[in-house]
């Protein structure tokens, strides 16, 4: 691997407008090395308000949430809803790359900062606006926080228990979908921007970014037999069909509980994986927690359209009682000598002590003389033959940089800072 700290992006500077919803877009852009300027209201951001906090101490300045989101960005306050703030802003935007903003449809256009107007102050700017639901159609301007899109996307139907309502994550997983194809547009526009010299404007419904991931499976059977997939929470559904022309289903788990957590494991009946599933069915005998069910079933047989649930509850029954008497770390050592498909459910410690992550060097520690502490951030998302994807830079405190890219980069003054400030521009 070549030895070069910079990264492909260094000779790309990125403005970044984003709240929570694009956070995580610009923070991508700036891994690969691009200059990422965050703009903040003068106040700060509100994403700076987002738990958890380090300590639990509530402070825009000790939010996890925005430390995490922000790295290898400078930040600057700016208040772009002021004639001198807007003015400001054309200014940073002639020597910008890609603009990058989460505002709500046609709010940049009210400002006078829409694509129209920056690019004819540059025209080789590239903008990208990321939404819940676009730019246009009927729902344009309706309200688009994360549990709306997880719902209307597909993805909340199939995401739970069979026999409960649905279920979504409790972090912004949508926008973080639509913050990557954010990324990929803006880097095939800076592609073709090498070729006609120009930039051009992105637009990035959140939902259509989503939609896709919900999978072939409920979308495919919807579309050729008009069957509706269900959520099955840990069981996977076989389904039976009847000869009345009705399907029933069995159930067989896909994660079971162990000594201090859970793993999850599944036997396929196919030829390629019957080792793996006599293999578990030979350990938990060995054990001694196989009853008649495990010793006689014969998983070459076996279908799943005529076996009865009662058989699969027996047999599964000794995997879960195996399991609760060994921690995932047994289990997975053990499973891996077998050559058993098992694995381990990690929480965060697991992560964070997890040997492959560990080696190839995945978690970065960041000092932070502000906290008087170090903190272990995720690193790069990919590794690169020829520059870096690092952190290269903790996130910004609330205008951390305003001195250096207002004075030592645009040539202003302090005087000029402190009218700018007196009149809430910055």
């Amino acid at each position: 691997m070549a030895e070069n700290n910079e990264g492909m992006l260094s000779p790309y500077r990125v403005l970044d407008l984003t709240d929570e919803r694009g956070f995580f877009s610009a923070k991508l852009l700036g891994d690969l090395g691009a200059d990422v300027i965050k703009i903040e209201k003068p106040e700060g951001d509100p994403g700076r308000r987002f738990g958890p906090f380090f300590h639990d101490i509530p402070d825009p300045e000790k939010s996890l949430f925005w430390m995490g989101l922000n790295t290898n960005k400078r930040g600057i306050t700016l208040n772009i809803e002021t004639a001198g703030g807007q003015a400001i802003f054309k200014k940073l935007c002639k020597t910008a790359d890609i603009v990058i903003e989460s505002f709500g449809p046609g709010y940049m256009e009210k400002l006078g900062l829409g694509y129209k107007a920056l690019e004819k102050i540059n025209p080789r700017l590239i903008m990208a606006s990321i939404s819940g639901f676009g730019q246009s159609g009927p729902y344009r301007d309706y309200k688009a926080p994360s549990i709306v899109l997880w719902a209307l996307s597909g993805q909340g139907f199939v995401t739970g228990e069979s026999d409960r309502p649905p279920l979504s994550p409790s972090y912004p997983i949508p926008y973080f979908f639509g913050a990557m194809q954010a990324d990929i547009g803006a880097m095939i526009a800076l592609y073709a921007r090498g070729t006609s010299g120009h930039g051009q404007y992105i637009e990035v419904p959140t939902l259509l970014s989503l939609a896709w991931a919900v999978g072939s499976d409920p979308q495919g059977l919807w579309l050729n037999d008009k069957t509706i997939v269900m959520r099955s929470g840990r069981y996977w559904p076989r389904p039976q069909p009847r000869p009345d022309g009705t399907v029933e289903y069995v159930n067989v788990p896909l994660t079971y509980p162990c000594k201090d957590g859970g793993v999850k494991f599944f036997p396929f009946v196919e030829e390629g994986m019957l080792p793996s599933t006599n293999g578990m069915t030979q350990w938990a005998i060995e054990e001694g927690f196989g009853n008649e069910a495990a010793k006689t079933v014969d998983w070459r047989t076996l279908n799943w359209q005529t076996v009865p649930q009662k058989t699969v509850d027996e047999v599964t029954g000794c995997f879960e009682r195996l399991y609760m008497a060994h921690t995932k770390a047994e289990l997975f050592a053990e499973a891996q000598k077998r050559g058993v498909q098992l694995y381990p459910v990690f929480t965060a410690e697991d992560m964070l002590n997890f040997p492959q992550l560990s080696i190839r060097k995945y978690w970065e520690k960041l000092a932070h003389p502000e906290l008087g502490t170090e903190i272990t951030y995720p690193g790069a998302f990919t590794q690169l033959g020829e520059g870096s994807c690092r952190i290269r830079r903790k996130a910004p405190r609330i205008g951390e940089h305003n001195e250096e890219v207002y004075i030592k980069e645009m040539g202003m003054s302090k005087k000029d800072l402190s009218l700018l400030k007196q009149a809430g521009d910055i």
